[in-house]
């Protein structure tokens, strides 16, 4: 099967376990109202209360987590589901609901002495102390009770119901192409599909369809992201944030230093993945730069192609050089029908992993289409998937990773699927695979500086007023600009960036973008760390996997050895890419002197 199975959750819609759980769900407020009565009103019993408040919340986002994975995963792959809207709709209501009781634990915890000395009294308090830890912080960056349970209410007619609107338009947008043999209506993932055709002209044609596709849906794109944005700032102000950057990091439990060093070794690497750009544009055939549809144009005729089984194997064998268990669990994704593999109309583009602690099983959505960057996208979420099943045995409530943090293991096991294959590639395979990795890291190191740039930008100008698409558009092109140089040909770039990402529309996410440059450098610097000491490493790799939840991430990064704040570790990562680089362009100078 090629889709996934969602039985383990519900049966569907009119399972009468779901229609259960849609009604404990609505007895949400009532139950919590007379927990706070109990509870909140004294501090007779302290750890008693906090323990009942505890098991309470495990139980409600055990299932609410279960109500909400349905109801997204359904509509991720049939966003034409009425369903499957209505349930994510109810969803938010109901998480609504949990606003007032935890704002209200929040304010008792905030009064007690030492929170620490009843966790040395309450195995339960102790297990879930750095939860307990962050909701007394978050106080500092709270409005009044009333005002946050306004927010909480209007988000759902607000930023959240943006974000679905953005997501439902573009999953169903379509455009009819002019191809070769006649033209023919395409959804939008498969018009985006066309710049991995090996044919230039396809690739231009997709580029140019795609833009005009968008051309269509850019107003609405655009009232989206200036409601979103606009929503965002206002929170973040009366929440007593300097900026929703500095929000994002507060949440991301990452400091400002950390970002910094990162951000600024980034950059100084610019000039290498602007070789790499050259070099691939000069074996495409280019006089000069490279025009953003040949990003991701395929470098050898031989570019091998996969069937999901042939994927399957090739996965599954390289994980077991690493790990048995990682290789076992892997082949359970598969055989449990926990992935959705192929691209069809009504389904999101690109690709996730949903990781569900209440069933503990993980599901993954893919748009493959056999290429051997898709399985690297296969393997990069079954490491999502197993991140999720390390930390399950956790508490729930312990099982929320910051984001920098979210693309640890993904990363890592892609680059052990990666390195694996370039053993014994041969130097057509060997340039294909270090191509799909080089076109991978520009994208997440500096596309993803180009987005840092652009949503930066954006948040700054919609402080001062909403933005017109064209404004978006150049802001994205200016960000694009600064972050490929002279690597991409500035006539051929792509002002609707912003349009088919849906991060940008991620209210509870903003900049979710920078994550992604951690998790390959983190990564990266992980599996260096591995290779030195392979038989000390897999025990502190679970331990560090599971810890995610429960940490900040210096404190998670230092289990490993690692100092993020320091510019050597970020600078040491990318010393790596940067020996790919030359290994390409040795490679291309090779081809081309022939």
């Amino acid at each position: 099967m090629t889709t996934w199975n969602l039985d383990a959750l519900y049966k569907g819609f009119d399972d009468p376990s779901f229609k259960a759980d849609l009604v404990k769900c609505e007895g949400i407020s009532l139950r919590y109202k007379a927990l706070i009565e109990k509870h909140l009103t004294h501090h007779n019993d302290e750890i008693g209360s906090i323990e009942a408040f505890l098991k309470a919340l495990i139980e409600d986002m055990t299932t609410l987590r279960r109500v909400g994975a349905f109801g997204h995963l359904s509509f991720t792959t049939n966003s034409k589901s009425k369903d499957a809207l209505m349930t994510k709709s109810k969803v938010l209501k109901f998480e609504s609901m949990l606003t007032e009781p935890r704002v209200a634990f929040k304010l008792w915890l905030k009064e007690i002495d030492s929170i620490d000395a009843l966790a040395s009294k309450s195995i339960l308090i102790q297990e879930h102390l750095f939860f307990l830890e962050e909701l007394i912080a978050s106080t500092a960056h709270m409005m009044s009770p009333k005002e946050e349970i306004l927010a909480s209410k209007l988000s759902a007619t607000g930023a959240s119901a943006w974000e679905t609107l953005q997501s439902k338009a573009s999953s169903q947008l379509s455009y009819e192409v002019p191809l070769p043999d006649g033209t023919k209506a395409m959804p939008i993932m498969a018009i985006r599909n066309l710049a991995f055709s090996g044919d230039k002209s396809i690739r231009k044609l997709g580029y140019e369809s795609e833009l005009s596709a968008y051309d269509t849906h850019a107003e609405v794109s655009a009232a989206a992201l200036n409601g979103i944005k606009g929503e965002v700032l206002t929170l973040s102000s009366l929440r007593k944030f300097d900026s929703p950057l500095d929000e994002t990091l507060f949440n991301s439990r990452m400091s400002r230093k950390t970002l910094d060093s990162m951000l600024r070794t980034m950059e100084q690497f610019l000039p290498d993945f602007r070789r790499y750009l050259k070099a691939k544009s000069r074996l495409l055939g280019n006089e000069g730069a490279m025009p953003f549809y040949d990003l991701f144009a395929p470098v050898t005729e031989s570019d091998k192609s996969f069937t999901i089984a042939e994927a399957r194997s090739f996965i599954v064998s390289y994980f077991a050089d690493f790990s048995t268990e990682l290789s076992s669990f892997a082949d359970k994704c598969f055989e449990a029908q926990w992935i959705d593999f192929e691209p069809r109309a009504g389904k999101v583009g690109g690709a996730f992993c949903s990781n569900i602690p209440s069933i503990n099983q993980s599901r993954v959505l893919l748009n493959f289409t056999g290429k051997l960057k898709n399985v690297l996208t296969i393997a990069h979420e079954l490491g999502h998937a197993f991140h999720g099943d390390r930390i399950m045995s956790e508490s729930i409530l312990n099982t929320n990773y910051p984001m920098p943090l979210a693309e640890t293991a993904s990363i890592f096991c892609e680059t052990i699927v990666r390195n694996a294959v370039l053993k014994n590639a041969d130097e057509d395979l060997k340039l294909s695979i270090l191509e799909n990795s080089l076109s991978s890291a520009t994208q997440v190191i500096v596309d993803i500086l180009s987005r840092y740039y652009f949503e930066t930008a954006v948040f700054e100008e919609r402080k001062d007023h909403p933005l017109s698409v064209a404004e978006l558009k150049e802001l994205m092109l200016d960000s694009q600009r600064k972050a490929y140089g002279d690597g991409l040909d500035e006539n051929h770039l792509h002002p609707y960036m912003w349009l088919n990402k849906n991060h940008y529309y991620y209210a509870a996410r903003n900049f979710y973008n920078f994550p992604y440059a951690f998790g390959l450098l983190f990564a990266t610097g992980l599996y260096a760390k591995y290779l030195e000491q392979p038989d000390k490493f897999l025990t502190k790799y679970d331990e560090m996997l599971r810890a995610t939840g429960k940490m900040s991430i210096v404190d998670v990064c230092s289990i490993m050895d690692i100092d993020p704040e320091n510019e050597k570790f970020w600078a040491s990562s990318l010393e790596k890419i940067k020996e790919d680089v030359d290994a390409f362009e040795a490679i291309v100078d090779q081809k081309l002197s022939k």
